[in-house]
């Protein structure tokens, strides 16, 4: 998770960095900023929420390498190194693909594409409860004795090659397509076009997709419409992670026998019908470019919390990380709600901000961290600022009375 502190900075200067260059080349529906920023929060959450889905996943792969561990590997030379993470992205293919194909396991991973735009800020929009899957992929490594320090670091490694190829603003490559993923093939992923369903699964290496019959080339003379078939259309982070397991319960009480219910959750998807992507239309909230600008700015202090919250993660008590993970979950939830326009939203989070005001005023510290006069002064005075600057908001959202 320490690891994480240092790369999410890069990750905020970079899909800044992005952003400017497609405004700069004129491609204003490269970013979305609502649509940013909940891809964002569904980063926060994954570190804030499936931080504990993820301890589940290590200890069952350290359990399991500890009693059954076939073979010893060295960590002093880099062929190991390099085998493993072959292994990691072999491993990783299979678990994305019956992702793509199982129900129960699409409940979690449709978080990752249900945003209908392609960028950096896409490749932050992970799940919170894969970490609640994947090790039953990963195991086969735990038994051929890959350590388990090696096996989180080649899984780290895995994670951050993919972030760079979420992106609209590279082209072609090249041989490069042919062997790695990057931006033209994952592009297709993405895609909800008929051509683009259930291909290119790899995360490093797409030669796993051209082994096993899962690859296809970006088209040049189609436009790609990202996201699902079953639009999130929502800014709500948890709702995004719960909406597929609300479907599979439902189906699962109309389904008949145990037999009918178990294959809502653990059968095989079927394929969509054919669909023309000119026709689909990307969700838009409406929201003004002032509430835009609250919610960015409350999502960068949302992100000073979660560095907080990940540099002590190990420290705290586990009823201090779950409070702690609460308090995150309700700021990703009700700034999206804002930025929707719910009057509920508004209201918790005017609550929201009341706590984090009186929270400052009273207690001693902030989740172990020391809070002197003067910062506890700066922080209830921002706190009571970002009340007052929501209250003006929620006034020019209100639609106008109707004419007599």
């Amino acid at each position: 998770m320490k690891i994480l502190m240092f790369a999410i900075p890069v990750f905020m200067v970079t899909i800044l960095v992005e952003a400017a260059i497609a405004w700069r080349m004129g491609r204003r529906g490269v970013y979305d900023v609502p649509d940013a920023i909940t891809s964002l929060h569904h980063g926060v959450l994954s570190q804030a929420i499936g931080g504990f889905a993820k301890l589940i996943d290590v200890a069952l792969y350290v359990a399991v390498y500890q009693a059954f561990h076939l073979f010893e590997w060295s960590r002093d030379s880099v062929l190991p190194w390099v085998a493993a993470l072959v292994l990691y992205d072999f491993s990783h293919y299979w678990y994305h693909r019956f992702s793509h194909e199982i129900p129960v396991l699409w409940g979690s991973h449709v978080v990752h594409h249900s945003s209908e735009y392609f960028n950096l800020s896409t490749a932050l929009r992970q799940p919170a409860t894969a970490g609640l899957f994947t090790w039953i992929f990963h195991l086969p490594m735990a038994v051929l004795g890959v350590p388990p320090v090696m096996y989180l670091i080649v899984g780290l490694v895995d994670l951050l090659y993919q972030y760079w190829v979420h992106t609209e603003l590279v082209g072609r490559l090249g041989v490069l397509d042919r062997i790695l993923v990057t931006p033209s093939n994952h592009r297709v992923h993405h895609g909800q076009n008929d051509y683009c369903i259930d291909r290119n699964y790899g995360g490093i290496f797409v030669l796993w997709d051209r082994m096993f019959g899962t690859f296809v080339d970006e088209r040049d003379g189609e436009k790609i419409a990202y996201g699902v078939r079953k639009p999130l259309r929502s800014l709500n982070p948890l709702w995004s992670n719960l909406q597929v397991y609300a479907d599979l319960i439902r189906q699962t009480r109309a389904a008949r026998g145990l037999a009918g219910k178990l294959a809502v959750w653990f059968g095989r998807m079927q394929a969509p019908e054919p669909m023309d992507p000119s026709v689909v239309r990307r969700y838009d909230p409406e929201t003004p470019r002032a509430v835009a600008a609250y919610g960015a700015v409350q999502y960068t202090l949302t992100m000073v919390m979660l560095l907080h919250f990940l540099s002590g993660f190990e420290a705290f008590p586990v009823q201090v990380s779950v409070t702690y993970s609460i308090v995150i979950l309700v700021s990703c939830v009700t700034i999206g709600g804002v930025m929707e326009g719910s009057r509920i939203a508004f209201a918790a989070e005017t609550a929201r901000l009341g706590a984090l005001a009186l929270a400052s005023m009273v207690l001693p510290d902030w989740f172990g961290l020391p809070l002197p006069t003067a910062a506890r002064a700066v922080a209830t005075a921002g706190a009571l600022a970002a009340g007052i600057w929501l209250l003006v908001l929620r006034r020019e959202r209100r639609p106008a009375p109707a004419a007599a």
